[in-house]
């Protein structure tokens, strides 16, 4: 009896995938939960209550909206795709988008031209990823995950125009980069506070976040991400920004952490007007391969008229610092006021150490910037990591000096460059252990107003901290001395 039962099952099931069917939503005006669509057709939708199974192609008519406002799973089935012409929102606490059969993943979802999208808290997985063809799209607090080429092949998030909004979310070990773009497409998005790990898992020479030209007069913005590499990916990039077919660039990376990656940033073509400000660019060295990458910061331009101010990173431990190639100029200090303030260490190949690869035949002013990192450095310890017309006279010279290295003299101790606080980043306080005997501690906003400061005993040390996110200046000072360090909070 029980054989019988089982084979009566699995009769119905197959009866009812092949009578499974597309569906569009009327085009009325409605506004549809899954329910309604279930209710409607019952052959493309199947479940109820917190878990709803989709067995057909699902459109979303131009003048209808589908909204999801409870806690659900949507599963499914292989291929399938979700195509919106109309309104799609998830405003709920915890919604999850993924295959039946995780080894069957679904086509994705197809956001058509003048759609409306506003996702947040969602779990995207096992799908062909988000073809974004609208201007208006919202993605916050969510997560894409395992997610193969489908619907999208360049980035499991592809964009195509206006300004469109990915925040706080996290991006993790899909096929495809993270976030993309066409070469032609002019997309100024906010891409701001998301989670960016492992992405490129196919290997290919992109990075996670591949964007082209940008809206004229609209500023894209890249900002408070972390961007880590897999280094099994040993293709893949951090960020690149290119515009080798011609349009603007205008963009504002900031306050970015970039490890693990191929690279750090890569900024290619003309017209550029972009700012590269406060990033932490640490171990972008993964291909090993010193002919092929491992810039911490690359610019390669035809034209000596494009605007690159590098101001306030780290730029640590990748093959090469900052890379300068064809005819790219950059603004690396030109005066004690207008940029500088960036941090160089061990950044080399070969077992030579390259701060600055002035690769151009251009003049490249680059003052204020602290070379070597820990210590107070001579012009000659200096020249020793920048390559440039004194290595080779057919190139350009770096102005360096006058240049810095954040440790002030007059504290007489070795171990001052090892001084440090933690967690940093920062949820609300700092640990440190005042062996230095500092006296007060002043902490500062970016651009050099004072925000607080704190008397201070020898011993180790808690302190508060209540501040916005974003990036701050902690200085440490002494009758003797002082030392600054850098300070992110969450």
């Amino acid at each position: 009896m029980k054989q019988i039962t089982l084979s009566i099952l699995l009769a119905f099931l197959t009866f009812s995938s092949l009578f499974a069917q597309d569906y569009t939503t009327p085009n009325t005006g409605v506004v549809w939960s899954l329910a309604d669509i279930a209710a409607a057709s019952p052959t493309t939708i199947t479940g109820s209550g917190s878990n709803y199974t989709l067995l057909g192609n699902l459109t979303v008519a131009e003048n209808d909206t589908v909204l999801i406002e409870t806690d659900l799973t949507l599963s499914i089935d292989a291929g399938l795709r979700i195509t919106v012409f109309g309104t799609f929102i998830v405003d709920s606490n915890q919604v999850t988008f993924t295959a039946i059969d995780q080894a069957a993943p679904y086509d994705g979802f197809r956001f058509e031209d003048n759609s409306v999208i506003n996702i947040k808290n969602s779990t995207i997985t096992y799908g062909g990823g988000l073809r974004v063809l609208t201007a208006n799209f919202i993605i916050t607090d969510s997560t894409l995950s395992f997610n193969v080429s489908g619907t999208t092949s360049s980035a499991v998030i592809q964009l195509s125009k206006g300004k469109p909004q990915i925040l706080f979310n996290t991006i993790t070990f899909n096929e495809n980069p993270a976030i993309g773009s066409a070469a032609n497409a002019q997309v100024s998005a906010v891409i701001n506070g998301n989670y960016i790990e492992g992405n490129n898992i196919v290997n290919s020479n992109r990075p996670q976040i591949n964007l082209g030209v940008t809206i004229p007069s609209e500023t894209l913005q890249i900002i408070n991400n972390t961007i880590i590499g897999d280094p099994a990916n040993d293709m893949a990039g951090g960020i690149a920004l290119a515009n080798f077919v011609g349009g603007n660039m205008d963009a504002n990376i900031t306050q970015n952490i970039i490890r693990n990656n191929r690279y750090g940033i890569a900024i290619l073509g003309t017209n550029a007007n972009v700012e590269i400000t406060y990033n932490i660019i640490e171990d972008n060295n993964t291909q090993g391969n010193p002919d092929l990458g491992g810039s911490g910061i690359n610019v390669i331009s035809a034209s000596s008229t494009m605007t690159v101010n590098i101001i306030g990173n780290e730029i640590r431990r990748n093959l090469w610092g900052i890379t300068l190639q064809d005819q790219a100029m950059i603004n690396l200090g030109a005066d004690v006021t207008n940029g500088g303030n960036n941090t160089f260490s061990e950044n080399g190949n070969g077992g030579v150490v390259y701060a600055l690869y002035n690769n151009t035949p251009n003049t490249i002013l680059a003052k204020q910037n602290c070379w070597i990192e820990g210590q107070e450095s001579t012009a000659q310890d200096v020249e020793g990591v920048i390559f440039h017309n004194v290595d080779d006279p057919s190139l350009g010279e770096v102005v360096f000096e006058p240049f810095l290295c954040g440790i002030t003299v007059g504290i007489e101790d070795n171990n001052l460059a090892n001084f440090g606080f933690y967690p940093n980043p920062v949820k609300n306080e700092i640990n440190f252990n005042n062996i230095h005997s500092f006296e007060t501690v002043e902490i500062y906003g970016i651009q050099g107003n004072l925000i607080s400061t704190k008397v201070i005993l020898e011993g180790v040390q808690t302190l508060p901290v209540n501040l916005p996110s974003g990036l701050y200046f902690v200085n440490f000072s002494s009758k003797t001395g002082s030392i600054t360090k850098k300070m992110i909070v969450e």
